[in-house]
């Protein structure tokens, strides 16, 4: 598979329409009632706050770089918990924090997808 740098090109000459962020990440935090599948359930708000601290520290926190950012419900339940990383719109399912600190320099530092991360696509709610 090609780098993301071949996918998506940096954004470093902001131009009207173009992301402020080279890369984006949201975590689904969304929590469901009743017992059933759901991302906060299965450590989500852990691997959000794990993921910020790690951006931090690999200094990549800063306006044009990386943005860690909670999201509401993604619709992928089945799969979770999942992340989503833009402008490139990569899918990840992960277990466990070595798996966000592999997200995090592997695809946010060095722009290179986790293939063995990678949410099947069939997987939804």
């Amino acid at each position: 598979m090609p780098e993301v740098r071949e996918l998506v090109p940096r954004a470093a000459d902001p131009s009207p329409g173009s992301s402020y962020y080279r890369r984006h990440i949201f975590f689904c935090l969304n929590q469901r009632e009743g017992g059933q599948a759901c991302c906060a359930a299965a450590g989500a708000q852990q691997a959000f706050d794990h993921c910020k601290q790690r951006v931090k520290e690999l200094g990549l926190a800063s306006p044009g770089q990386v943005r860690v950012n909670k999201a509401g419900c993604l619709d992928r339940c089945a799969a979770g918990p999942v992340a989503v990383v833009y402008p490139e719109a990569v899918w990840y399912s992960y277990v466990d924090l070595s798996d966000v600190d592999e997200i995090v320099e592997s695809h946010l530092r060095d722009g290179r997808v986790v293939e063995r991360l990678l949410t099947p696509a069939h997987l939804g709610r």
